[in-house]
């Protein structure tokens, strides 16, 4: 891995360089066990704790299939998927991958007792199976997590509705929380050049399925002028549906749970934000009973807000907790779209109020391959901004995990896999340092707001890092994270 990381830190390493390099054996991922799948048994979602079940482990370099690269991974993110991964919720990912094995023989690599997980990567292509054109070793890219075998016609409209559509790190094996990454080659995007490894890994997942919740015609198709409804609007989903409302000339309302998750919505732009704690808003009287009462109240501060207008779309995520109030506060004819229930997946809301006032729910699961695309394109135009607020050791994921788990963190936590500090990977200095304030916006601590981590610092760099530390590499594997 040495080899490997000093190529990417030297800036004058061509394609035929890196296709020359020797692939290593194997590498360090993160991984959850099948034999482990049982051991938060009897414990409440809250008690599970993904520090005791993610793992760092040494893992074999899985074979190379047509259509698809290796990626040498320099930096992941840590996505809800990953924590219900974790925690074994709703249910052990093996089973995933016990049935993605059955497909074919390739497919059957997948099937393994451990689960490498992660569905966000920025990394550097190593090489590519048979059948791929579009890229080559040495190119920079991020990817998406679109899995699809694309041999269905269901899926050529929409590449998510072919039945064979996964997502990779959760469904699939071989993730991006690891040094290595197997990944279709059709996931693979430029990687926007005015950003760092880590915040490039960072907007994959939730940028696109904000785009296609919110924006896409297949989602809410939002249009200007909207009252746009975001729960958790300064987390790792709803911080970027903020960005796209306020891109799109929309009105958004932002729901968050803290002044200081509130103060970033400001600083983002946003007027309109409902402390839900302040507010003290108990939409459910007890497990099995909600207060139409706090809906009403709910309703009443978003007109407040609004100049007396209802909301036109609701950006729906945590399920269970909010889905009455939301389908409730809705204007007469709009949307509720919705995605992940990290508060449940059991919806229960008043059916007249969707009925008589023909309100729609729509669900909506991450993107195609268009819509990430698109997505990723706002990216590196510097329209859409990661809102990666801080950055962990590939050692420390499990309590990356638990800070997610926990609603601990802002926007995204970003992951270190190959990088050997933050900001490196730079390329157009000068469109950085137009947009520093933005791609800072969610940093946690404002002394890091200043772009310490832009500097051009490489052949510094490339001198510290391209030491053989393999002794070293070798005590940390394997232990638990």
């Amino acid at each position: 891995m040495n080899e490997i990381l000093d190529a990417i830190l030297a800036s004058d390493t061509a394609p035929e360089d890196f296709a020359a390099l020797r692939i290593p054996e194997s590498y360090r991922a993160v991984t959850v066990r099948k034999d482990e799948a049982e051991m938060f048994a009897g414990l409440t979602t809250r008690e599970k704790d993904p520090r005791k079940s993610l793992h760092v482990d040494e893992v074999p370099v899985p074979e190379l299939g047509p259509g698809e690269a290796l990626v040498a991974v320099m930096a992941s993110s840590v996505n809800y998927n990953s924590v219900w991964t974790s925690i074994f919720e709703p249910l052990p990912t093996f089973g995933f991958l016990e049935r993605y094995g059955k497909l074919s023989p390739l497919a059957k690599r997948h099937d393994l007792p451990y689960h490498i997980i992660g569905s966000d990567l920025a990394g550097v292509v190593l090489r590519t199976g048979p059948g791929v054109n579009a890229w080559q070793p040495g190119a920079e890219v991020v990817a998406h997590c679109l899995s699809v075998e694309l041999e269905s016609s269901d899926g050529h409209n929409d590449t998510m509705l072919d039945p064979e559509q996964r997502i990779w790190g959760f469904e699939t094996n071989f993730g991006g929380l690891a040094e290595i990454a197997l990944v279709k080659s059709n996931q693979l995007m430029p990687k926007p050049k005015h950003l760092s490894w880590e915040e490039a890994a960072a907007p994959g997942l939730v940028n696109s399925t904000a785009y296609r919740q919110l924006v896409s015609r297949n989602g809410a198709g939002m249009k200007q002028g909207d009252n746009v409804l975001i729960w958790g609007a300064s987390g790792g989903l709803g911080s970027y549906a903020t960005q796209f409302a306020l891109a799109g000339g929309a009105n958004p309302i932002c729901v968050v749970s803290s002044p200081q998750k509130a103060e970033i919505c400001r600083r983002m732009g946003a007027e309109a934000i409902i402390d839900r704690t302040a507010e003290d808003y108990k939409f459910w009287k007890d497990e099995g009973t909600q207060d139409p009462r706090e809906w009403k109240r709910f309703g009443k501060k978003i007109r407040e807000l609004t100049g007396g207008e209802d909301v036109d779309i609701v950006f729906e995520h945590p399920g269970r907790e909010t889905f009455g109030a939301s389908v409730y506060v809705t204007r007469k004819g709009g949307t509720i779209v919705t995605c992940a229930s990290t508060s449940g997946y059991t919806h229960e809301y008043d059916n007249r109020y969707l009925w008589m006032q023909l309100k729609r729910i729509i669900g909506s699961h991450f993107a195609n391959y268009r819509e990430a695309w698109e997505a990723n394109r706002l990216i590196a135009k510097g329209k859409i901004h990661p809102t990666l607020s801080k950055t962990y050791r590939l050692e420390d994921t499990g309590q990356a995990a638990y800070d997610v788990h926990r609603n601990l963190h802002q926007g995204k936590v970003g992951v270190l896999c190959l990088a050997p500090e933050e900001g490196m990977g730079v390329r157009d200095q000068a469109m950085r340092e137009r947009h520093i304030d933005g791609i800072n916006l969610f940093r946690d601590d404002s002394s890091e707001r200043t772009d310490k981590h832009s500097r051009d610092d490489s052949s510094e760099r490339t001198d510290k890092h391209s030491r053989d530390d393999s002794s070293e590499r070798t005590t940390k594997h394997g232990r638990d994270i």
